[in-house]
């Protein structure tokens, strides 16, 4: 009798057990299931909300802005968020399964329950987030801040020997507004790309009021869309993934949309052909926004077709100038080696008629030259033939060669060429040259 009372009390509890577990079962899928139906169009709004943050945030560092702590640690949330709810959307269906009456004979019937609370848990998460990154609540009112870094990058500099008066010429007319682009003209070789690298330098640790200051190697065979890359990277709208996608003309309006809030600094080195700086996207530099056009070529039409407020040329260095700086680049040791290698070396300078780099190449070739028949043979060859001094036809005559050969007639080469046929310093008539 007290075994079939114990086999009725089994039953019974078994029985209860069964109902209270199918009973939570019901209540628990079909609070699972309006929760997944929440969980979804919630995740539907944040991810909306998301994208127009990144899009803010995209937007203020394309103008060289730095997005806010608050703000990238609330878009690295999200972005967990979002991973950890597919998870669960996708684990749907299978835990769904598990929430069946085979469960409820489970010796531990709540642990069936642990995903409905787990996506009950998510749903409040991802709801706090949605609500966190409206725009007008606290911090996303603004995404981002102007960043302090320097906005300029500092290059390698080579001597300024001589350059000193044109460096104070060109920085004063920074400093003023009546002045907006500034062409630089000279010999190839005579310190042009020193001259504005030094300019470049120089505002890196005195901006002067400038927000940015963009640097562009042209050179000859430069084309629009070169320029367009190199300044896009300079201001921030190559670090979006689409600005390698648009056209010529979409990247001239980003250009021009960033530049035309800001007080910028552009300069543009080795011009042999007219820019054209619209096309580009570069507003025009005047006294309304107070921007800069600081650009280097060789030639004086360039700076007119240019439209080059005020022009400079670049000259070679005086007597004293060259001297100095071929002595730096020889080094007084080896000068003061021998009592008539100071007096040799003066010669060699004054052959290279004050083009800097002619006397950085042959200084530098002469470093450790200590015997005065050296210097007697420098001066012999670079009266007879220059060219082949070390390191003279790489360095020096292939740019010479290069602006002869990018001279744009034959009949200009030739003036050229015949000039070599008259003496040393002699003054040649242009008619008679033109008559020959």
């Amino acid at each position: 009798m007290g075994n079939l009372c114990s086999v009725s009390c089994s039953i019974k509890d078994t029985v209860s057990r069964f109902w209270d577990c199918v009973a939570g079962q019901v209540s628990y899928t079909i609070k699972l299931e309006d929760n997944l139906k929440a969980l979804s169009v919630e995740g539907a709004k944040l991810k909306a909300r998301r994208d127009d943050v990144n899009r803010r945030v995209d937007l203020a560092e394309q103008q060289r802005m730095k997005p806010l702590n608050e703000v990238q640690l609330w878009l690295s949330s999200v972005q967990t968020a979002e991973a950890e709810a597919e998870v669960l959307i996708k684990d749907c269906p299978q835990q769904i399964q598990q929430l069946c009456f085979a469960g409820c004979f489970s010796k531990n019937c709540k642990s069936s329950y642990n995903f409905p609370e787990q996506v009950s848990s998510q749903l409040a998460e991802i709801v706090y987030l949605k609500n966190a990154g409206v725009k007008n609540a606290g911090v996303f009112e603004s995404v981002a801040e102007n960043e302090l870094a320097v906005q300029v990058d500092v290059r390698p500099a080579g001597s300024t020997v001589g350059l000193e008066r044109t460096f104070d010429e060109v920085w004063r007319l920074l400093e003023q507004n009546n002045v907006g682009s500034i062409g630089l003209h000279g010999l190839g070789g005579v310190g042009k790309t020193t001259l504005l690298t030094q300019i470049n330098n120089k505002l890196s640790n005195e901006l002067i009021g400038y927000d940015v200051v963009i640097w562009v190697v042209v050179s000859k065979d430069h084309n629009i869309e070169t320029v367009q890359e190199k300044i896009g990277e300079k201001v921030g709208l190559s670090r979006g993934g689409t600005w390698k996608n648009k056209s010529f003309d979409e990247k001239a309006v980003e250009i021009w949309r960033v530049l035309s809030g800001k007080k910028f600094v552009l300069l543009l080195d080795d011009v042999w052909e007219r820019v054209d700086l619209i096309k580009v996207g570069i507003p025009e530099s005047d006294q309304k926004n107070g921007s800069k056009l600081i650009f280097t070529t060789r030639s004086l039409d360039i700076c007119g077709q240019m439209g080059a407020h005020k022009v400079i040329q670049v000259e070679c260095l005086s007597k004293d100038e060259a001297w100095k700086l071929f002595e730096e680049k020889v080094g007084e040791e080896t000068i003061d080696s021998h009592p008539d290698i100071r007096e040799l070396a003066k010669q060699v300078a004054d052959e290279c008629e004050g083009l800097p780099l002619a006397l950085i190449t042959i200084g530098r070739a002469m470093a450790y030259s200590t015997m005065p028949k050296h210097w007697e043979y420098a001066i012999k060859v670079l009266k007879e033939f220059p060219h082949k001094l070390v390191s003279m036809d790489e360095e020096v005559y292939s740019r010479l060669k290069f602006s002869y050969d990018s001279l744009p007639k034959d009949t200009m080469r030739s003036y050229l060429l015949y000039c070599s046929l008259y003496p040393e310093d002699f003054e040649i008539p242009i008619d008679e040259l033109k008559d020959y």
